[in-house]
């Protein structure tokens, strides 16, 4: 019988250098899309795929990010002494039961690969999933959801992927793929940040994987690899050249790059406009910012 996913790796190390001077004293993970962190967004998504276990690979200056998990008693009793009864609610989405989450040192950055291997003690010889906060996924049901359910038909490896034009192709890992079969494609290769016109596909690996426990084996034998970093890409390639299997998932979302500036507003605004509450109100902003816009031209 298959084991099931129920751990998940959490890469939250990064310094956050595109947010500056915003970073310099809050961890990028506990900005806010609307009124909830980007982790939030993470922790939210692995909850509904099933998740038990949460481990968080940070490095020093994340403080905050360990205290947003933490109970708050104070503002609790504050909440409830004034009838807040909604707000306590939200917050409660917001705590994690004792020993359901834990925390590994990244003490050098060394690349995604190696903030994966970091964790290998706390996964042992299970399936788990790696899951990174900057990507995050508007989707009816949760991306992760549809990989374990994927999963669960297939085994093996899976990555989250997306369709990317060529002259974006080079930011991202490259599927060359095997067999195309829909929203799953068998892969044959994959390739790191390939040189504009060498990318075997147009099928990106985004934010979201499902790996053996053979990854963290072949995570220990890595060399340095593009970028001059241990690259997470390159292990999941050991797997394809042992023959063991891997797929692309085309997963049902729109995934939205926060670790952008540009993605990180563009997301704002999109969920945002999701919400009753605040819908109205951005819009006709949002229609009027336009029409003085095209005004001004």
């Amino acid at each position: 019988m298959r084991k099931k996913v129920t751990k998940a790796i959490f890469p939250v190390a990064g310094l956050g250098t595109r947010f500056l001077p915003a970073t310099k004293s809050v961890p990028k993970e506990i900005m806010t899309l609307v009124d909830r962190p980007l982790i939030q967004y993470a922790i939210d998504e692995a909850r509904a795929a099933g998740i038990k276990e949460f481990i968080f690979v940070t490095s020093r200056g994340k403080g905050a990010l360990e205290d947003y998990f933490d109970t708050a008693p104070q503002l609790e009793a504050e909440l409830r002494k004034k009838g807040k009864e909604d707000l306590l609610e939200i917050l409660k989405n917001t705590n994690m039961d004792s020993g359901a989450i834990a925390y590994i040192r990244q003490h050098k950055a060394m690349g995604l690969g190696h903030a994966v291997w970091c964790a290998r003690r706390l996964i042992g010889h299970e399936p788990f999933a790696v899951i990174l906060p900057d990507d995050v996924i508007a989707a009816e049901k949760p991306c992760l959801q549809q990989m374990v359910e994927a999963y669960e038909e297939t085994g093996g490896n899976i990555v989250a992927s997306m369709e990317v034009s060529p002259d974006k192709a080079s930011s991202y890992g490259i599927l060359d793929i095997k067999e195309d079969m829909g929203s799953m494609v068998a892969v044959r290769g994959m390739v790191e940040k390939p040189a504009k016109g060498t990318e075997p596909s147009n099928l990106a690996v985004i934010g979201r994987y499902i790996l053996t426990p053979r990854v963290l084996s072949n995570l220990n034998k890595m060399k340095v690899g593009a970028g001059g970093e241990i690259q997470l890409t390159d292990a999941i390639a050991a797997e394809i050249e042992a023959e063991r299997p891997v797929y692309g998932y085309r997963f049902r979302g729109q995934r939205f790059d926060c670790g952008s500036k540009a993605g990180f507003l563009q997301a704002t605004v999109s969920f945002a406009l999701a919400r009753e509450d605040l819908r109205d109100e951005l819009a006709a902003f949002l229609h009027t910012v336009t029409a003085e816009q095209k005004a001004a031209q």
